[in-house]
């Protein structure tokens, strides 16, 4: 009979082909100094963002610990000591500085609700001209107009509405009582750097709006202002609103355009800080004026909670 013995199996996987060269192996990860990197092993990065956070820590902490140090502290003037002690920050909370703090906020909310809606209405009718050239110049219009402020736009105010101003002898304003110097003179000259800037930061909420929405509507029967009131207001609210709070915030933070125009004729905090700072009313209140500037600084604070909400909320629906 035959052999029987039995033949050990065929090992899997594939018959090598005669003549056919044989698969190399896998080559060993040679990276990290021949080591093999293991997997899942991710590099540190932190060392990168080490000159990011000592920039922060120099430029924003130091400044900001200084800020809060000084706010509660007085000094002695018997033995030079300082101690700690709420008298800076309680006296910044009342008297003048008080009917400082209290004018700024009402300028600062007055002028961002007529930044906001004056220059929402430009924005929009820019977006639905169909000129394109238009839109190019408002824009680069707008870009140049919120960055100029501060001391050159305050003589510019000065000469054309001011007392002797150009416009103010050729129209004759001053028999109507019309005073440049005043809360009314603040508000044009804020006006004039704030709506442009409000054009620029409203015009891509208004290019979000997709034209799919309006037809849709409109095939459902709805007029041109019902389409407003219940899908294009609602889904632009949280982008105005942003944008009102970022008015808010720049108005509130002004100082050389109302130091050049008015002074201390007007109840500001931004110039009290400024005369505290120098000595122009009453010499060694440097605390005091720190204190003043952590009273803005928490406004600016509540300021940003409210703004990046709604920024992310808008992003949600426009982007």
């Amino acid at each position: 009979m035959p052999d029987q013995t039995a033949l050990p199996a065929p090992a899997a996987g594939p018959v090598p082909v005669a003549g056919a060269a044989a698969p190399a192996p896998p080559a060993p990860d040679v990276r990290g100094g021949g080591a093999p990197r293991r997997r899942g092993a991710r590099p540190h990065r932190w060392p990168v963002v080490v000159p990011f956070f000592a920039f922060l820590a120099v430029c924003f902490g130091l400044p900001a610990g200084t800020m809060v140090y000084g706010a509660f502290t007085v000094l002695d003037p018997e033995s030079g000591a300082s101690r700690f002690s709420t008298e800076n920050v309680s006296g910044s909370l009342s008297g003048a500085y008080a009917t400082g703090l209290t004018g700024s906020v009402e300028l600062s909310l007055f002028t961002a609700l007529l930044a906001t809606v004056i220059g929402t209405l430009i924005a929009q009718a820019v977006v639905t001209s169909p000129r394109l050239a238009l839109r190019g110049i408002v824009v680069s219009a707008s870009g140049v107009l919120a960055n100029f402020s501060g001391a050159p736009l305050a003589f510019a105010f000065i000469a054309t509405l001011g007392t002797t101003g150009t416009v103010t002898q050729l129209f004759h304003l001053d028999r109507t009582g019309f005073s440049l110097y005043s809360f009314t003179g603040l508000v044009l000259a804020y006006l004039y750097f704030m709506v442009p800037l409000m054009v620029v930061t409203v015009l891509p909420a208004l290019d979000g709006l997709r034209s799919q929405w309006q037809e849709a509507a409109a095939s459902c029967g709805a007029t041109r202002g019902q389409y407003w009131r219940h899908v294009g207001i609602p889904v632009l609210t949280p982008s105005l609103l942003g944008g009102a709070v970022l008015m808010f915030g720049t108005a509130f933070a002004s100082h050389a355009t109302a130091a050049v125009m008015v002074g201390s004729s007007q109840p500001l905090i931004t110039i009290q800080i400024a005369n505290a700072l120098n000595g122009n009313v009453l010499v060694g209140q440097e605390n005091l004026a720190l204190a003043m500037s952590l009273n803005m600084v928490v406004i600016a604070l509540l300021v940003m909670a409210v703004q990046i909400p709604l920024q992310r909320r808008s992003a949600r629906w426009l982007g």
